[in-house]
């Protein structure tokens, strides 16, 4: 059953280069440590029907430098898994001085993975849900490809095209082929997506920050070694798609098993686009997590 807390505060942590904007669903009773959820670029307001069954914890989400209402110095400015690892580390620090409990998911999953190589005492545990790492599939030179096609029609025609070419290939299930590599991007009208271009080039998916992104290598020698559990995590909707593929390399590196969640990529909120269940996904992580 969902829960809610009103005892929300919004703070801002200047950090080199940006000004990060988080939340604390503050709860001083709890006897676990505080639970952040992240994404990337998704920031806070993604988090919110997921955060409302964990009343009974403290939860802090936050908008990704870039995202929403965290703004970076340099908009045009490429940042990377290591960039957002170092802003996780002191929002840790900033709030909780210990141990935290992170759910994390797509580009989030990879800056989760990213802080937990350099920073293991941050993490208790790291959900891993669906990290899209191009770069460590086995197809990973047609995969880098497919995504770099679609950063490139960004840059040619605007959010429009580009958002409607990354919706065609992150929908790819199955293997990267030079077919699918090469395919035109589709009409920005078939996903009701604008024709037109504002000239602005600097959206946190599809702008610089999108390669650095998907070819980070995560360091899973680091990740073995460290004291932070690592739990693989994908989508019951999503087999075959290059996130739920990332999962399993995850799990494959850290020998251990995907858990399957309930939904698809975005399966921690319900929405029109897919056919999700968050009271079910709220579950199944804190099953996890206990």
């Amino acid at each position: 059953m969902t829960t809610t807390t009103t005892n929300i505060s919004t703070r801002t942590l200047r950090v080199p280069g940006a000004a990060l904007v988080f939340d604390v669903r503050e709860n001083p009773d709890s006897d676990q440590p505080p639970l952040m959820l992240i994404g990337s670029p998704m920031g806070a307001s993604g988090f919110a029907q997921l955060a409302s069954h964990f009343a009974d914890r403290t939860v802090i989400t936050y908008d990704p430098r870039g995202s929403e209402r965290s703004a970076k110095d340099d908009p045009t400015m490429a940042t990377g898994p290591a960039d957002h690892a170092a802003d996780l580390h002191a929002i840790i620090e900033a709030i909780a001085g210990g141990p935290v409990d992170i759910f994390a998911s797509s580009g989030g999953a990879i800056n989760g993975l990213a802080l937990a190589a350099v920073s293991p005492d941050d993490v208790r545990t790291l959900v891993a849900h669906e990290p899209p790492i191009a770069g460590s599939l086995p197809d990973a030179d047609r995969a880098l490809a497919a995504v770099r096609a679609v950063h490139e029609t960004y840059e040619r025609a605007g959010w429009g095209a580009g958002m409607a070419h990354f919706i065609a290939i992150t929908g790819h299930r199955g293997e990267f082929t030079n077919e699918v590599v090469a395919q035109p991007a589709p009409d920005p009208q078939m996903f009701g997506m604008p024709t037109d271009d504002d000239g602005t080039r600097t959206d946190p998916l599809l702008g610089p920050s999108m390669l650095a992104m998907v070819s980070f290598q995560p360091d899973w020698e680091a990740l073995r070694a460290g004291t932070a559990r690592v739990v693989a995590a994908a989508g019951s909707t999503s087999e075959g798609t290059m996130a739920y593929r990332g999962a399993h390399v995850v799990a494959d590196e850290m020998g251990s098993q995907v858990v399957v969640f309930p939904g698809g990529h975005g399966g921690f909120q319900n929405s029109e686009w897919e056919a999700n269940d968050v009271d079910a996904f709220a579950a199944n992580l804190r099953q996890i997590l206990a």
